[in-house]
């Protein structure tokens, strides 16, 4: 029986997916748990329109990732902080300050969790940062720590 699931099975399929499965499973466990509906030919018919729409809005999604890119990569963030001899950072600097740094000075929001800093600046430097920006997108931005 084919059936289009409407939530995440495990063993199955995740949502939105067209699955083939066993006509009990799908009469005692999928119907009643509100997990999958029957694929009718209406059914199939707005299924298709509705993954027409999500391509549509990951593509949307994707250009103005690509943007954004190119946007970020072009740019250089400057962050002051105190330091000691040798250069080296009372401190460090973390994912959260070059998100603030990037919104203050270039007006462009980042979630920290999305800047992939392997481990926290500690010296006066100048490092690319990759930040993640859509699967298989990401942008290095030039970060410049300088002595406050």
């Amino acid at each position: 029986m084919k059936v289009i699931l409407i939530d995440d099975v495990k063993k199955l399929g995740k949502k939105g997916d067209l699955v083939n499965t066993k006509t009990g499973y799908a009469r005692n466990f999928l119907f009643p748990n509100n997990l999958a509906i029957e694929a009718t030919k209406e059914n199939i018919k707005n299924w298709k329109e509705e993954q027409k729409n999500i391509e549509a809005k990951k593509e949307a999604e994707r250009q103005e990732a690509l943007k954004l890119k190119e946007e970020i990569e072009n740019t250089e963030v400057t962050i002051k902080a105190k330091a000691g001899d040798g250069d080296k950072l009372f401190g460090a600097v973390t994912a959260m300050d070059i998100s603030k740094a990037l919104k203050e000075q270039k007006d462009i929001q980042i979630d920290r969790k999305k800047i992939e800093l392997k481990d926290n600046i500690k010296n006066i430097c100048v490092v690319k940062v990759p930040i993640k920006l859509y699967y298989e997108i990401t942008a290095d931005l030039k970060v410049e720590v300088v002595k406050e």
